[in-house]
Order: C-alpha cells, then sequence, then structure tokens
C-alpha cells in the first residue's frame, strides 16, 4: 500500500529530476482568423517568433483554404529551468463555410502524435533517449469576444478534441468588452459547457489527495476560465515606467497587469504551475483513453478476420491498415512469418494474432 505522504514526495522527486533536465512542452492554439493568436504566441515567448498574418489584400478572404498545421519550436528559460516548447498554430482555421475538413485535420495532428507513441512503444528495441514526445499536452481554445456566447463552430470544436487533447478557452481580445461585459460573456460561455457537457481543463484537484495550497490555487484559477486575453508585444511609458500594452484614447491596457487581463495567470500556468500536471493528464488518461479504443478497434478486426481465408485476410488487412502505425503491423507480421502457413500472407497472419493451418 502506498501511502499518500509516499505518493506526493514520489511526485515531487520526479518533478525536481525533471527540473534539472528541463521540460518538453507541446501546446496548440486555434481559433478563426484575426483573434491575436500570433500576438499571443509572440507575447507568450516574449519575442518576435511569428509574423503576423497580412489581411490588407480582401480578394483573398474568398479563397477557400485549408488549416495549416504549423509547428514552432522555442527554447525559453524560466526561472532558471529549461524549456523546450513546441507551439502548434492553425492558420486558416474557421475560414470556410464547412469547417468540417478543419476540424479533422487538427484531429488528425493530434492522434498522429499518440500513434507516433503506440508505434515507439511496440518496437523490440527501444531508445528513449533519442525520442521525441510530441504529444499535445494542452489545446488553446480562442473564442472571438462576441459577448452573446458560443457559437456552433466554438462548440463542435470543443466537443470534438476535449476527448484528446486537455482545452482551456480563451476569449480573445478581451479588451474589446467592458469589465461588466466580460464577465457576462464568460459567464455564458461556461454556460454553455456545462450545458453541452463539453470536458474543458477545469483545472482539477482531490479534496482527500491535494494539499490546501493546491486546492485554493485551482479554485481560483478555474473561477477564471475562460481566460480574458490581451496581447501585445509592444511597450508603452505608463507613470514612468515601461509596460507590453495598448494604447486607446481612453488609456492602456496593460498585458501583464492582473486588473487588466488573464494573460499573466495563464502563462504561469502553462510555463510553471501547471505544466506538469498537463502533461501527466495527457500520458496516464488521455493517451491512455485512445491507446485502449485503438488496440480495441484491432482485436475486433481480430475476431473478423479470424473465419477468413489467407486471401481476404490479407485484402481487409490492406483496407484498414490505418488503424494501426506502421512499425506495428511491421512487428506483427514479422512475428507471424515464424508460424504462418505456406502460401498465407504474413500479414494476414499478423493481424489474426496466430497462424492457423487449414
Amino acid at each position: 500500500m502506498v501511502l499518500k505522504s509516499d505518493k506526493n514526495n514520489m511526485n515531487d522527486l520526479r518533478r525536481r529530476r525533471s527540473a534539472k533536465k528541463g521540460f518538453q512542452f507541446n501546446m496548440i492554439v486555434v481559433g478563426t482568423s484575426g483573434l491575436g493568436k500570433s500576438t499571443f504566441i509572440n507575447t507568450l515567448c516574449d519575442r518576435q517568433v511569428l509574423q503576423p498574418r497580412d489581411f490588407s489584400d480582401p480578394s483573398k478572404c474568398s479563397v477557400e483554404k485549408t488549416v495549416e498545421i504549423s509547428p514552432l519550436y522555442v527554447e525559453m528559460d524560466e526561472d532558471g529551468v529549461k524549456l523546450s516548447l513546441t507551439i502548434v498554430d492553425t492558420p486558416g482555421f474557421g475560414d470556410n463555410i464547412d469547417n468540417t475538413d478543419s476540424f479533422d485535420q487538427i484531429l488528425g495532428y493530434i492522434e498522429k502524435q499518440y500513434d507516433d507513441i503506440l508505434a515507439e512503444e511496440s518496437r523490440i528495441k527501444r531508445n528513449p533517449s533519442k525520442f521525441q514526445d510530441n504529444r499535445v499536452c494542452v489545446l488553446l481554445y480562442f473564442i472571438s469576444p462576441t459577448g452573446h456566447g458560443l457559437r456552433e463552430i466554438d462548440i463542435e470544436l470543443m466537443r470534438k478534441l476535449s476527448p484528446r487533447v486537455n482545452v482551456i478557452p480563451c476569449v480573445a481580445k478581451a479588451d474589446t468588452l467592458t469589465a461588466p461585459e466580460l464577465a457576462s460573456f464568460k459567464k455564458r460561455i461556461m454556460e454553455d459547457i456545462e450545458h453541452y457537457k463539453i470536458p474543458i481543463y477545469n483545472f482539477p484537484y482531490d479534496v482527500e489527495e491535494d494539499d490546501d495550497e493546491t486546492i485554493e490555487e485551482n479554485k481560483e484559477l478555474r473561477a477564471l476560465l475562460p481566460f480574458a486575453i490581451v496581447g501585445s508585444t509592444e511597450e508603452i511609458q505608463v507613470a514612468g515606467r515601461r509596460v507590453r500594452g495598448r494604447q486607446y484614447p481612453w488609456g492602456v491596457v496593460e498585458v501583464d497587469n492582473l486588473h487588466h487581463c488573464d494573460f499573466t495567470r495563464l502563462r504561469y500556468v502553462l510555463l510553471s504551475s501547471h505544466l506538469q500536471d498537463l502533461k501527466e493528464i495527457t500520458h496516464d488518461v488521455l493517451y491512455e483513453s485512445y491507446r485502449t479504443e485503438k488496440l480495441s478497434k484491432l482485436e475486433g478486426l481480430t475476431e473478423r478476420f479470424s473465419n477468413l481465408t489467407a486471401d481476404e485476410a490479407a485484402a481487409a488487412v490492406h483496407r484498414q491498415s490505418a488503424l494501426l502505425p506502421t512499425s506495428q503491423f511491421a512487428l506483427r507480421a514479422s512475428q507471424a512469418n515464424v508460424n504462418a502457413p505456406n502460401g498465407a500472407p504474413a500479414s494476414a497472419a499478423a493481424v489474426n494474432g496466430e497462424a492457423k493451418a487449414k
């Protein structure tokens, strides 16, 4: 039996070792065009890593285009800890009338990273030190500041992707809303999320296992959802000090001011306080769920193929090969070659689990 204190000590030890080596963290930023995703990424990294998109030519807006999956690799130093950050931008999302393909492309990218891990786990000889884990640990979904709750595209995207990745909703360009409007908008969004049963990352805690400080912090962060985001890399002089912010005729919105927006809190969550928790949930819950589904489908194929002839099974394997990463198919085929009957394709024997002599 493992005591709670022992479990917490083991987790702390693991985190301290990880801090010495540095962290790798992968996130994806999704939202329709013009919501400031590129500006947010630059603000998060505190330097220009993405060029803003050019919207000056109206004729290009009528061109149907698919979403682009654009990974960006950034090395950062957070309080003396090395951080290798992969940020996946998704320009083009939501630009078409039918965005079904965009959903599928983003989901396909996330699942591809799971497939790579699944394939690596199936290798006879593995080299974990050289394998890079690119699983997406969090998806920041930028919501247009309409003030009227979630749109259909918001609901469908979060419902489709939340079983595969930790989704954190954010109100983009929050400085376009007054404080009362923002509070009301946040409330409507969370009511919609609850109504449509969308399982977002809501800073979970266990009253029996977590300490009081952790519980209190997670309650405060949960109450902020969705995070109100304002991004800017421009520095402005305010009362004799330089701040990152946006200048308006009525005043300045400071990016790092907790009273103006939630950017600082979100950055703290992503790069410090909840980085490890997001990674652990991705591995222990989301990936395990995907792995179970994938292998269950394989078992179902095995049962269906058991009564087929060798030729029929080989043809079915060819049609269903996308269900397993290539390396897993190769592994199963090589194992099946040992016992496969004469004339039976190795791939058929691999899916059947064992060769049956006729």
